[in-house]
């Protein structure tokens, strides 16, 4: 049963491929510099119950600097308790953030603490790759799960940390955009340019490679860029891929792209033939495991000529390897 359901899957998703209407830009291509951040803070997390680093030096060492801070101080050697972690907390800003807004940090241990169920994390600067300071994290810690259950030395806390300073300039104004694919494709790129020109009436955008369209403000959006992209991004494009087929040998799964097409071919694989073309394609041929389709037919007409006959995935897998090597497969075979 689990063979057939899975080879089910597969027709569904070529079938769906096959039949993919457009995207809307927005889901397809970013606006270049409108992105998230990472942040990064060293940190520590105080009021452990005996589970905090042990003999960490530079935990005792960052405690020393934060108490002579505070005005009360100590040397390194007179700080030794383990209700004290060292952690680093991470967080990402978004675009546009604006200070006074807050964000989700995840805090991790980086010594050997065993916990840090019920911690305190203390005011923590986070910084950008520039190394500016952008946010501020403190505040009560809640410990994470993974699969298997809790894992505790990793937390996080929710509305965290508080922004600082404000991202973003002022975009409105911007005269040019550019706009960057997710997936770089030449003729996609053509399309979006195609599309943009048709919505303002104009050449107002270009694409400069597969991956990149540059559009200019038309006089009639001056200063008004929010606008002009709220226009631009719903507008709907159909994505051109190159045909592929992903295999994972390991799951025995299969997803067959759009496009993918089989020359003709003839394959002996223990008890099942198949023949791709030929004089005999459209006729009927005996034997319980003898496959005849016709030369125009694709990877989706193979899986569900072979899910008839009961054939597992693992020898669809197999099967699909050696019409590639053969080079009868147009598409690129992605194997995980």
């Amino acid at each position: 049963m689990r063979v057939f359901i899975i080879l089910q899957i597969i027709v569904i998703l070529t079938a769906a491929a096959l039949n993919a209407k457009a995207a809307r830009l927005k889901d397809i291509a970013n606006v270049r510099g409108v992105r998230t951040n990472q942040l990064v803070g060293y940190g520590i997390v105080i009021g452990l119950n005996g589970t905090g680093d042990s003999k960490a030096e530079f935990t005792s060492s960052s405690m020393s600097r934060m108490l002579d801070r505070l005005g009360m101080k100590l040397s390194q050697k007179d700080i030794a308790s383990k209700n004290v972690a060292a952690v680093i907390v991470t967080a990402e800003l978004p675009a546009f953030a604006r200070s006074g807004n807050k964000l989700d940090v995840t805090i991790s241990s980086i010594g050997d603490a065993s916990s840090l169920k019920g911690g305190m994390l203390i005011q923590t600067p986070l910084r950008a790759a520039d190394q500016q300071t952008y946010a501020v994290a403190q505040g009560s810690v809640l410990v994470g799960y993974s699969g298997s259950g809790v894992h505790e030395t990793v937390a996080r806390m929710p509305n965290g940390a508080m922004i600082e300073r404000d991202v973003g300039g002022d975009f409105a104004s911007r005269n040019m955009f550019r706009l960057t694919l997710s997936n770089p494709d030449f003729t996609t790129a053509a399309r979006v340019a195609k599309k943009v020109n048709s919505e303002l009436s104009g050449k107002y955008a270009s694409a400069l490679d597969a991956g990149t369209v540059d559009i200019i403000s038309p006089p009639s959006y001056e200063g008004k860029g929010v606008d002009l992209l709220a226009i631009i991004e719903s507008l709907d494009v159909s994505p051109d891929i190159r045909a592929k087929v992903v295999v994972n040998e390991k799951t025995g799964t299969v997803v067959i792209g759009n496009g993918v097409k089989i020359s003709r071919v003839a394959i002996s694989h223990g008890d099942l033939s198949l023949k791709v073309g030929g004089d005999s394609a459209g006729k009927k041929v005996d034997g319980d495991k003898v496959i005849v389709l016709e030369e125009s037919a694709n990877v989706g007409d193979i899986v569900k000529a072979i899910n008839r006959l009961g054939v597992g995935p693992k020898d669809l897998i197999t099967i699909l390897q050696s019409i590639k090597a053969a080079g009868a497969l147009q598409a690129d075979l992605e194997i995980l």
